[in-house]
Order: C-alpha cells, then structure tokens, then sequence
C-alpha cells in the first residue's frame, strides 16, 4: 500500500487518548490514526450511498414502477423466480 505523510494539528488531549489507545493495542499512533480513519471513511461512504439510494427510491415515478414490476413478477406465478 503506498502512504503519503500528511501534516494535521489534533488537539492535545485527543492525542494523549491517541497514544494511550495504540500503545494498548501494540500498534503505532500512524497506524492507529489511519485505521480510525479508514473505518470513518468506510462509514461515510456507505451513508452516501443510502442517501443516494433513498433519493432514488423516494421518486414517486420509480416508486410506481418498482410496484408494477413487482406485482408483474408476483402474477407470474413462478414460487422460485424466473428462469432466465
């Protein structure tokens, strides 16, 4: 994985509970901050895409037509799906 340094101010205190946390866990404040960091990043971006999905879905034109593909499939009759 290639890294780049990057220069950030965090306050003192968040740096204490920083340093206390990856010294508990064996593993570098670098490390520690990229991990948190990562995981934070994981979680927006997934948030965007529920908002992006919850726009598209709250379109009353594709409500209706989610509805009508769905009773079309429903009438078909076909308990395991279709076959393609």
């Amino acid at each position: 994985m290639n890294t780049q340094k990057v220069a950030i101010t965090i306050p003192e205190d968040l740096i204490k509970e920083i340093d206390l946390i990856s010294k508990t866990k064996g593993v570098s404040r670098s490390r520690y901050i990229a991990s948190a960091l990562g995981a934070k990043v994981a979680d927006e971006k997934r948030e965007l895409l529920k908002q992006a999905y919850d726009r598209v879905f709250s379109d009353d034109d594709v409500q209706k037509e989610q509805l009508e593909t769905a009773k079309w499939f429903e009438s078909t009759g076909s308990e395991g799906g279709q076959e393609w």
